[in-house]
């Protein structure tokens, strides 16, 4: 069976990045670096589930990966949300969008909800192929997203990456907050992850960020 357009674009992203993505949970992720080989590989058994293997034969056909989206409410959280779903995500295939609240009694929970489904079915109507599911948790974001991704089994995760600000020392600060959870989720999570920024209408295309491979401009 051909590939998706979704599973070759991440093999060719992860094989230049020095990945070996498989078409689910199955990437090889190398480290570099130290007296010590580092190296991590998912289990021969999660691999091999991940393709189809192990399964009845005509469940094999029917294998789709997870993609999980983390989104707020910024243009670059739904940049990067239409992003994975026009070159990520491949028909049949899941979509999670992950909202992260911070544990508070502010009454955000009915706002989060709202923005949730709202992109969520905005991603439905774009492409009614990919099943697309909203899901909004309190708790500390970068311990919820590594947790999710697991439960889940999340094959991609995709995040949005902040433009860097020249301005007031405030958002520097936040800038640097944000660009913190984006590198600790790359380190961590156990799937392949993948931070993105749209750039501007004068130059186009995207900045993908991965493991490997920082600022990758990607003209699409």
């Amino acid at each position: 069976m051909a590939s998706s357009a979704g599973d070759r674009f991440l093999r060719q992203l992860s094989a230049s990045n020095g990945g070996g993505y498989d078409g689910g949970c199955g990437l090889q992720q190398e480290y570099g670096g130290g007296g010590r080989r580092g190296s991590r590989r998912w289990s021969k058994k999660r691999a091999a589930a991940a393709r189809g293997y192990g399964v009845k034969q005509g469940e094999a056909s029917a294998a789709r990966k997870r993609v999980m989206v983390v989104v707020d409410e910024s243009s670059g959280a739904k940049h990067a949300m239409m992003w994975a779903l026009t070159h990520v995500a491949s028909k049949g295939d899941f979509l999670t969008l992950l909202h992260v609240l911070p544990h508070s009694g502010s009454g955000r929970g009915e706002e989060a909800s709202s923005l949730a489904n709202s992109l969520g079915t905005l991603c439905k109507a774009s492409r009614p192929e990919v099943e697309v599911e909203a899901l909004v948790i309190q708790g500390p974001k970068l311990a919820t997203v590594l947790s999710q991704v697991k439960k889940l089994g999340a094959s991609v995760l995709v995040l949005s990456q902040s433009k860097p600000s020249p301005y007031c020392w405030l958002g520097c600060l936040l800038r640097n907050s944000s660009a913190e959870f984006v590198e600790q989720c790359i380190n961590q999570a156990e799937c392949l992850t993948l931070a993105v920024r749209k750039q501007s209408k004068g130059v186009g295309g995207y900045l993908i960020s991965t493991r490997w491979q920082k600022n990758f401009w990607l003209l699409a």
